[in-house]
């Protein structure tokens, strides 16, 4: 059955005409198969075609694997087998008023209007603006407290609003509600200018600049057969390290402010600065706007900025590696953090959980090693040595065995 799955290469450029169009009871299976035998899900969206809607999935095993086919207006929801498809499948309920009948969970993504028109599956008649009223899971009990945090918030994230059900400091019971800007970026993509889509592409959040900028040139460059050099390769992959490794410290400091050890979070934030500034140095941005375009990059590296990158960070490092002992040598961080919401590797790899939570957990997948694009096939990307699935286990492995190859990524 999964030869009904076309097995697809990364960023492959591909005629839709190409992926096998199915009926839905064999796409379905086949797809259930798939993620059912240890396959993870990488994409599953609706999309129109013509005056007709269509879905397509795309699966990583080893490889990735990708079909199609008619979209129903109502089906039997995958999620009640497979529960990496639930937030997929509310998508497409809020996007297109498909109705994945048996949901265990069925609620709004973003709390906009469908695209369509039509009268959604959540009760509510189309118009523009749905409210964003909804009934939170509730934990009862005279000890139960919610604490609700959001949805505005500090910094350059977007808006969320997050409701916690506790007893004492054991979280029983997280929601999470998204999509309060509402800024239609998705539909905005099909109606510019070329030109203005890498700006577009850069600004969907303010953390992950290059890697949804990068994202779009890829895609652009498999379309037209266009690739960058060996050069651009390399700073586009310096540009991606220095945002995961400004976001990976950013995290850590508030990771620090939430247990109250607050020199460790000021020196975390400080560092923070510094690694941005590192981007400012690449590009004239710190959040590396206007570095990534299709077909390469707009800035070079001299030799001069090449030398300033490869001294910061020489000298930033012990700097980090000091506040890491500082942090995690406290008895009373540890913990806090130790023990603290652990995901077992079972659970982890049911879930399909990906980036530090499933290396944290112990999957050795990382997208950089196992799909590797731009300079990353000639990096050694390193297995996270702490898998204990806890708090402790993300911040305290990840983030210092991403320093190690710090020296040897510069070019």
């Amino acid at each position: 059955m999964m030869n009904a799955f076309l097995t697809i290469s990364n960023g492959q450029a591909l005629d839709r005409k190409k992926i096998p169009h199915l009926d839905f009871a064999d796409f379905s299976e086949t797809a259930l198969q798939i993620v059912g035998e240890g396959g993870k899900v990488v994409q599953f969206f609706a999309y129109p075609d013509g005056p007709a809607l269509k879905l397509m999935a795309v699966l990583r095993t080893d490889r990735l694997l990708v079909a199609g086919c008619d979209a129903p207006e109502s089906y039997p929801s995958l999620t009640q087998t497979c529960e990496p498809f639930h937030l997929f499948e509310r998508e497409m309920a809020e996007q297109f008023g498909l109705r994945p009948e048996g949901h265990p969970w069925l609620k709004m993504v973003r709390y906009h209007a469908n695209y369509r028109k039509v009268k959604d599956v959540f009760g509510n008649h189309y118009k523009e603006d749905i409210p964003g009223n909804y009934p939170y899971y509730q934990v009862e009990g005279h000890e139960i407290h919610e604490v609700a945090v959001g949805p505005v918030h500090a910094g350059v994230i977007e808006p969320g609003h997050f409701r916690f059900n506790c007893i004492g400091e054991k979280v029983l019971h997280l929601e999470i509600q998204l999509g309060y800007q509402h800024r239609g970026v998705e539909q905005l993509f099909q109606g510019v200018q070329a030109k203005r889509l890498p700006i577009l592409a850069e600004n969907i959040a303010g953390d992950t600049t290059i890697g949804h900028s990068l994202c779009m040139a890829q895609a652009v460059e498999a379309l037209t057969g266009v690739q960058p050099d060996k050069g651009a390769k390399i700073i586009r992959t310096i540009a991606l390290e220095l945002e995961r490794l400004a976001n990976h410290i950013g995290d850590l400091g508030a990771l620090s402010g939430d247990v109250a050890f607050l020199p460790p979070a000021n020196y975390f934030g400080r560092l923070r600065g510094d690694f941005l500034n590192l981007s400012l140095l690449l590009c004239g941005n710190r959040f590396g706007k206007g570095l990534v375009r299709p077909g390469g990059v707009r800035f070079t590296l001299s030799d001069e900025v090449r030398k300033t990158l490869d001294d910061r960070l020489k000298e930033l490092k012990p700097q980090v590696e000091h506040v890491l002992e500082l942090l995690f040598l406290a008895s009373t961080v540890r913990a806090r953090f130790e023990d603290c919401g652990c995901v077992s590797p079972v659970d982890a790899d049911h879930l399909g959980l990906v980036g530090p939570a499933g290396r944290a957990s112990g999957l050795a997948y990382d997208v950089r090693r196992c799909f590797p694009t731009e300079h990353y096939g000639e990096l050694g990307i390193p297995e996270n040595k702490k898998t204990t699935g806890d708090v402790y286990a993300g911040p305290g492995s990840g983030t210092t065995k991403s320093i190690s190859p710090w020296a040897s990524s510069s070019p």
